[in-house]
């Protein structure tokens, strides 16, 4: 090892030097606030708004059997349907309402504790069963209601070998208006 020659290093340590290196720095900084502050990480997006009848029709056409709401109460709006083809026919359909609140409509072949397990809670609880009247044209007017602790609250239907499920975080009373307004009829007669 040799010994230190008490010469300075490469670089000459000056105070304009350091100046310079703080200014650099400080471009750096400087750069990263401009380039957040043009970039926003909170950006409100909006869902989509899908015509959902359009699609109903699509898939009557195609001879598939669906269960939709005729229509949707005013300031609600749908944001996705899928329709699963074949028989028996599956549909999901999601929707916010006028207060942003979740409801989903699902037509399934699956038995009632599929449905709600996948879509409310592993454990929800029964309440009292409540009577839709015209509900997908008077054929399923008998819901059970189910509640989970997070404030979803379900109402199950059984129609034929299908099982009718609206469910959501919208108010017991709407989910009821909701189901009150499915029906099968053809949309282009």
């Amino acid at each position: 090892m040799g010994a230190a020659s008490g010469q300075p290093g490469r670089y000459q340590r000056t105070s304009s030097g350091m100046v310079g290196a703080l200014l650099a720095t400080l471009l750096v900084i400087g750069a990263f606030v401009a380039f957040r502050a043009c970039n926003p990480t909170d950006l409100q997006v909006d869902p989509d708004h899908v015509d959902y009848l359009a699609q109903v029709a699509f898939a009557q056409e195609a001879g598939d059997h669906v269960v939709y709401p005729a229509s949707l109460p005013s300031g609600w709006y749908a944001t996705q349907l899928t329709v699963d083809t074949g028989r028996p026919t599956g549909l999901q359909l999601s929707m916010l309402t006028g207060d942003d609140d979740y409801v989903g409509l699902v037509q399934s072949p699956d038995a009632a504790p599929v449905l709600l397990t996948r879509y409310v809670d592993p454990a929800p609880s029964s309440g009292d069963p409540v009577e839709v009247p015209g509900a997908v044209d008077g054929t399923a007017t008998r819901w059970d209601v189910w509640t989970d602790d997070g404030g979803d609250t379900a109402l199950v239907s059984r129609r034929g070998g299908e099982t009718l499920l609206v469910f959501g975080t919208a108010p017991q009373a709407q989910l009821e208006e909701l189901a009150g307004s499915l029906t099968t009829a053809s949309i282009n007669p």
